[in-house]
């Protein structure tokens, strides 16, 4: 199959990807013990827009045992310290999205984030059209096992639609018997997470993402505001509590989630005392392998 990567989509998505690319680096080397949560997502966020995108997501910062969906509230008080620290960035350019995630390691786990930075290698070097994702589950879960440790196994890579954080394909982190044959022209954003746990995350109680389900009529008046914001500037994509423009955000949200405008995203964990690192890029499916766009 032919396709035209000059596209709007393709080029939008290429944007975001340098965009993220840059504010990656800036994070990292913002990351240090003392230094706030909020202080760096703040900053990567507003560099997002400064650098012409905006924020697919809002900034995870996931502490040792936690995998996905942390990122600070708006009172967060929280600093770094010597942790294992997993940072996920989401760009986006017209609703054209970039994904990438990286370990920043303060904690001296240097094989645990060698081995998932390994298995999204190994899987970038397998993606091509007529791939089986099932195979790239396989190579990213032998991989991880090669260093000695598990892969997550439910926490899943993905494909990265229009104002669409998650579609198809699914990019398993493990062997699985049948999976998506991968065509040219598709984005996805591989993701392994390699555990000294059991591989297993569950949900843990915080709740500071949330994304659009859908619109409808509201009385509250906070509650109301919130949902023509989300609409207006997030539309299906995720977004923080502390990005809302109303008086009591918290409040807002749990009128809009009871009434199933919205639903959340817990923060999800291994068991505590185990550590989850964390590696992901987001690639263009070519007629010769991939592109790897944050690079």
């Amino acid at each position: 199959m032919s396709v035209d990567f000059e596209t709007e989509q393709y080029r939008k998505h290429r944007e975001a990807g340098e965009i993220l690319k840059t504010v990656r680096e800036e994070a990292v080397e913002r990351i240090e013990p003392g230094v706030s949560h909020l202080e760096v997502a703040e900053h990567v966020e507003g560099r997002i827009r400064e650098l012409g995108g905006e924020p697919a997501f809002p900034m995870n910062i996931s502490i040792d045992e936690e995998a996905a969906h942390a990122t600070p509230s708006a009172d967060d008080e929280a600093t770094f310290g010597e942790e294992l620290i997993n940072i996920d960035i989401g760009v986006h350019v017209d609703g054209w999205i970039a994904d990438a995630a990286i370990t920043v390691d303060h904690s001296g786990h240097d094989e645990l984030v060698e081995a998932s930075a390994a298995a999204v290698e190994a899987a970038v070097e397998t993606v091509g059209p007529g791939v089986d994702t099932g195979l790239l589950g396989d190579v990213i879960g032998r991989t991880i096992e090669g260093y000695g440790f598990n892969p997550v196994v439910n926490l899943t890579g993905h494909g990265l639609g229009h104002w669409e954080q998650h579609t198809t394909p699914t990019i398993p982190n493990r062997r699985v018997s049948q999976g998506t044959t991968l065509e040219v022209g598709d984005v996805v954003a591989i993701e392994p997470f390699a555990t000294d746990g059991r591989g297993k995350v569950t949900e843990g109680s915080d709740e500071e993402i949330f994304a659009l389900d859908q619109r409808g009529s509201v009385r509250d008046r906070d509650a109301r505001q919130a949902l023509d914001q989300i609409g207006e500037e997030f539309r299906t994509l995720p977004f923080a509590t502390r990005w809302l423009d109303v008086s009591r955000p918290e409040m807002a949200l749990r009128r809009l989630e009871r009434q199933d405008m919205i639903h959340g995203y817990p923060v999800l964990k291994e068991q505590a005392g185990y550590y989850v690192s964390q590696k992901e890029h987001t690639v263009v499916v070519t007629e010769d392998g991939c592109e790897v766009i944050t690079r």
